[in-house]
């Protein structure tokens, strides 16, 4: 069965509108993986427009399954990550004006620094992930890092609107997981996925990991975290 990791980012975003104690992305991650979470993913953004150092500190403390730190290659931000040594680091780009993540990295343009922090992150035994979208040139430059995972980028299948625009995003992503089997890198995915667009996702080839976020947070509005994990887990059955 396909993992869930589940993006619990906006806790702190409901946090950090009222500059408040509450509610607690701590607390969160507990719930989450009581209710069948394979590992809690954050994303420490320059900005700290979410997720705080603090809240980092904490989670490696008391988080159970898997930490999987999202980051940009950044200096400052890795040296916090060398410091708290989560199980897994996840290279992202990252924009101060952005919303969300709008693409993946461009390993190939960036292939020197890439490759220089993941030979940093795994000398000192954290597991290292590139985000990228499904392109064959940017998996083979991912290939080229000697990175441990790719985790493809989602969202213009998750933005498709036509059953032809899907289909072709979707088949976009199964050729790319081939691709990347065939480079010996292990698979995730994620990024604009929800309650009705998962299912056809868990069709692509050597899928391990799904990072999901916003939808499960949403939903958890209204029937609470528990259920909005054990949910999505049931999905992805």
């Amino acid at each position: 069965m396909i993992k869930l990791g589940v993006n619990i980012d906006h806790v702190a975003t409901i946090r950090q509108a009222r500059r408040e104690c509450e509610p607690d992305p701590v607390w969160a991650a507990v719930v989450t993986e009581l209710a069948g979470a394979d590992a809690i993913t954050v994303h420490l953004r320059e900005d700290r427009r979410h997720i705080q150092d603090r809240d980092v500190e904490i989670l490696r403390k008391t988080i159970q399954t898997k930490l999987n730190l999202e980051m940009a290659n950044e200096k400052s931000i890795i040296e916090i990550a060398a410091k708290i040594k989560p199980d897994q680091v996840t290279l992202v780009p990252e924009k101060r004006e952005e919303i969300t993540t709008e693409g993946g990295l461009d390993v190939t343009r960036n292939l020197s620094s890439l490759t220089e922090t993941v030979r940093f992150f795994q000398s000192i035994g954290i597991i290292t992930s590139l985000f990228i979208d499904p392109d064959p040139d940017q998996i083979n430059s991912a290939a080229k890092t000697k990175t441990n995972f790719i985790e493809f980028h989602t969202g213009k299948y998750a933005n498709s609107l036509s059953e032809k625009e899907i289909e072709m995003e979707l088949n976009s992503l199964i050729q790319a997981a081939n691709i990347a089997k065939k480079f010996g890198l292990r698979v995730n995915a994620g990024h604009g996925l929800n309650y009705i667009n998962v299912r056809r996702i868990c069709d692509i080839p050597h899928l391990e990991e799904l990072n999901i976020g916003h939808s499960i947070i949403s939903r958890a509005v209204f029937v609470g975290l528990t259920q909005a994990v054990k949910e999505m887990k049931e999905l992805l059955r």
